[in-house]
């Protein structure tokens, strides 16, 4: 093919009208390059076979009629012909000879053609007569009468209706070709409805063209264009939209003029489309800014569409370098890609497939996606905002950890914003305690917010979406009692009070408000779908009276409304572009968009993943404030609990509970986690930096002198962090008494070496009585089998109390008919008083350190004096076994 890009992919097969167009673009091809100067076989060859593949494919999708409205029949050769020519010949010869008055049929045969022809020669003669005389331009050649031209046009051709694979809303595409032939145009129009959140987006590598399942279930429409037609007059419900040119005529008119032209333009290449839109253009948009109109339109959409939809600055680049510098296209093209819905359609036709993203801004590329986290769909850089929702109504614990650092990443990612937005909606539990204690825990794990607001900010702007929605019958107010309510809606029936005039639901709505007892049994239904399959649709309650003080408004209100009705207003009042919810909501999910549509609300997208579940661990607020007022707990920040107080507390890294967190982030499938799989996370980052010390049991313990070992005013110097000598060096004393773990002299004998940690090689030179033994300057520690942590036996070492912890519950995973109380683990903490070197007393609160062959700790409470010792939370490694043989009391987790 030429370079001005002759070839098309052929559409999709039920497609019809563009494949008439690609036969045609494929003629052409065909006649420019068999009257180029040099001709070149293998392209003309190549082009013929592509016209014919057109031709067949257009006639078996249309029942075997050709484009050209005849009988399909496939073409043959030369020599085909003639034998097949040469078989009819001697078939009617055959059959004329068989039959009575032949010779007379074929007699007559060529005297009827002879008439024909001067029959056709008058007609000729008349018509030039005609034009001479002023009647007009001469017919063409063979032109009929019009009753002989009804009689012999074409039949019409409709495209063939097929039973659809796609589900109704699914728009389907190949994620293989150009992004000029994905359905751009239709992506954009659906933005700029505010529709898009309705489709479902799905990569097919089998598709030529695109599809969009028709909402009845009732077929799909194919092509960008039609698909784009279809989605605006959809969202326009039977009124006009300006996107096809509004009510005025003539803007429609000129509308379908300029989408005309640009699909008229599809069989060119590149640089002649675009050249052909710049001077077609210029002379419009020197003074205006769009090509219809005084707004986006469709007329836009498809003219950018067929400069192949230049929104990144790769392709912006490659016009700029066709089109002359400086002119109003070029302008035009650039606001274009800054459009926020081409870039959002540019997301989402880039990302079908879940594994790529484009690139919208020179240098603008994302980091890469951390593993086990998913492209956010739709996103693009600056233009993305998530949301945190926590109710003040308890302790942030690890599964809402998850959601505020997933709702982090995906701000952070995409250089969005994050919203905490406190949904402080029911008075009755919520406190101020509550609200504090959430943005310090947030601050604990990193997560910093870009801005902090509250539901009860947008109470009155709720209050009046909800009268809207009376004074427009689109709710009503009722009364019925919470049990029989319940049963109406298992059953599907709808409440007495369903078809109440808005008049009569006002007047109950001000009493609810109003905060009177005869107020309190109303409640303020949205008319949704009593006989839906999710049960969310039906008629769900959207505001209750409750004379609660509220612990920010005071009095001022007597009645609030659900989640359910301010989550979708204020996602979209606060610029919300992407709700992050957990699997439990999918059925709630359908309600809120539903809630959206009803109130014309800017729609948000919902991406959904699975909430966090720990094994032996109970996540509810309720079972959780069991433990704290019955006292098995010293309180919501006690290292047992699951809150992020808790954890904390224990000893947590913050990259590690990220990157754990981000791990599980795209999984939508609910797994019992282990804690052993974080804390091996967790483990992996602390090592990087807690520093060593040495520890022995002060009661277990077994004494070693060392002859030569000094007289306890010697100090060695070591790494604190022999990994990474950066972290420097500590003085450890030593001398000749030495403190060493029973355990590790078990069977010791005379003779035997073994390493002192850090120091160096010890011969045993007695185990009667005590042992003893003599410093090896140059001692093989290779050699030794025993490695032992000690420390010399000074007044200067620190007392230490060192804390261990299991699981509060002794079931792996409680069923919804467990009695939890039945399953309390009642031996979950234990301590160890251990002798330190005098280094620890150097520690401070929340350092982490590791205690050679014991373990990793966090430092809870630092060095007082001798009553208030150094306190150390044990950190779990994630093993089962402790570090050597010095086990704890409890399980090492």
């Amino acid at each position: 093919m030429s370079s001005e890009g002759n070839a098309v992919a052929i559409p999709a097969p039920t497609d019809l009208p563009s494949l008439a167009t690609l036969i045609t673009t494929l003629g052409d091809s065909i006649k420019s390059l068999k009257s180029s100067s040099s001709p070149d076989k293998d392209e003309i060859s190549k082009a013929v076979a592509a016209l014919l593949d057109a031709k067949r494919t257009y006639a078996k999708n249309n029942g075997g009629i050709g484009v050209d409205g005849k009988k399909w029949e496939e073409p043959m050769s030369k020599s085909e012909k003639k034998k097949a020519e040469k078989a009819a010949k001697a078939a009617a010869a055959a059959k004329a000879a068989a039959g009575n008055g032949g010779d007379d049929k074929q007699a007559a045969a060529p005297s009827k053609k002879a008439a024909a022809k001067e029959a056709k020669k008058a007609a000729k003669k008349e018509a030039k007569k005609n034009f001479k005389e002023g009647g007009g331009a001469a017919a063409p050649s063979g032109a009929t009468t019009p009753a002989a031209a009804k009689k012999a046009a074409a039949p019409i051709i409709r495209p063939m209706m097929t039973k659809s694979k796609l589900a109704p809303n699914q728009l389907a595409f190949n994620p293989n070709v150009s992004l000029s032939e994905r359905p751009v145009i239709s992506l954009t129009i659906a933005i700029l409805t505010n529709t898009i959140v309705d489709y479902e987006l799905l990569s097919d590598h089998t598709r030529t063209g695109c599809a969009l399942g028709l909402p009845s279930g009732n077929g799909e429409v194919s092509g960008d264009l039609a698909i784009a037609r279809f989605i605006a007059k959809r969202a326009a419900a039977g009124t006009t939209t300006s996107l096809l040119g509004g009510s005025d005529e003539e803007d429609v008119a000129l509308m379908d003029q300029w989408v005309d032209y640009a699909l008229s333009l599809s069989k060119f290449g590149l640089a002649r489309r675009a050249l052909s839109i710049q001077r077609t253009l210029d002379p419009l948009l020197v003074t205006g800014t769009y090509v219809v109109g005084h707004a986006l339109s469709l007329a836009d959409v498809a003219l950018f569409a067929s400069l192949g939809f230049p929104s990144t600055e790769e392709s912006k680049a490659e016009i700029a370098r066709i089109c002359p510098t400086g002119c109003p296209t070029l302008r035009w093209m650039e606001m274009m890609s800054n459009s926020p819905a081409v870039k959002e359609a540019t997301q989402l036709a880039v990302g079908v497939a879940k594994n790529a993203e484009a690139t919208l801004e020179q240098g603008a590329t994302l980091d890469p996606l951390a593993a086990g986290m998913a492209y956010l769909e739709g996103a693009t850089p600056g233009s993305t905002t998530t949301r945190f929702p926590p109710e003040p109504s308890g302790y942030l614990h690890v599964g809402h950890a998850k959601a505020s650092l997933l709702n982090d990443y995906y701000a952070r990612r995409y250089k969005g914003r994050l919203v905490v937005r406190f949904d402080d909606t029911n008075p009755s539990k919520e406190k101020d305690e509550y609200q504090t204690s959430i943005i310090e825990d947030l601050g604990k794990i990193g997560v910093k917010p870009d801005v902090v607001t509250f539901t009860s900010d947008y109470f009155e702007t709720i209050k009046q979406y909800a009268l809207w929605m009376i004074n427009n019958g689109l709710a009503y107010m009722d009364d019925t009692p919470q049990e029989q309510m319940q049963k109406e809606r298992m059953d599907r029936q709808h409440s007495k009070h369903r078809e109440q005039s808005p008049s009569e639901a006002m007047e109950y709505f001000k009493l609810m408000c109003s905060g009177k007892e005869d107020g309190k049994p109303w409640c303020l239904r949205a008319k949704m779908d009593m006989s839906s399959d999710n049960g969310t649709l039906r008629d769900p309650v959207l505001y209750r009276q409750n004379t609660t003080p509220h612990h920010r408004s005071g009095t001022k209100y007597k009645a609030y409304p659900t989640y359910d009705l301010a989550c979708p207003i204020v996602d979209s009042i606060e610029g919300v572009t992407h709700a992050l919810r957990t699997t439990e909501y999918d059925d709630r999910n359908a309600q809120y968009q539903n809630i959206s549509k009803m109130l014309g609300l800017r729609r948000v997208r919902i991406q959904t993943f699975a909430r966090m579940n720990f094994m032996y661990t109970v996540m509810s607020k309720r079972k959780l404030t069991w433990f704290v007022d019955t006292g098995r707990v010293t309180g919501w920040d006690d290292p047992r609990m699951p809150t992020v107080r808790g954890v904390s507390r224990r000893g947590i890294n913050i990259d590690a509970l990220k990157k754990f967190m981000c791990s599980q982030g795209a999984s939508r499938r609910i797994v019992n986690m282990e804690w052993s799989k974080f804390w091996a996370e967790n483990k992996k980052e602390i090592d990087k930096y807690a520093k060593r010390f040495m520890a022995i049991d002060k009661t277990d313990h077994v004494g070693l002198t060392v002859t030569n070992g000094g007289d306890g005013t010697d100090f060695l110097t070591t790494d604190y962090l022999p990994k990474d000598p950066s972290f420097g060096k500590r003085l450890v004393r030593i001398g000749k008494k030495v403190l060493l773990e029973t355990v590790d002299t078990e069977g010791i004998t005379v003779g035997e070496n073994i390493v002192l940690t850090r120091w160096g090689v010890v011969e045993i030179t007695n185990v009667d009585g005590g042992l003893e033994g003599k410093f090896v300057p140059d001692g093989d520690v290779k050699a030794a089998k025993r490695k032992i942590s000690w420390i010399a036996d000074v007044p200067e070492n620190t007392p230490v109390i060192l804390s261990e912890f299991d699981n509060l519950v002794s079931k792996e995973k409680l069923e919804e008919e467990d009695n939890f109380e039945d399953f309390i683990n009642p031996d979950t903490e234990a301590d160890t008083e251990v002798i330190g070197d005098a280094g620890l007393k150097t520690l401070k609160e929340h350092d982490i350190i590791q205690l050679e062959r014991r373990g990793f700790y966090r430092v809870d409470r630092a060095y007082v004096n001798e009553s208030k010792p150094l306190k150390l939370f044990m950190i779990p490694d994630g093993k089962k076994k402790a570090m050597s043989g010095l086990d704890g009391k409890l399980a090492h987790r």
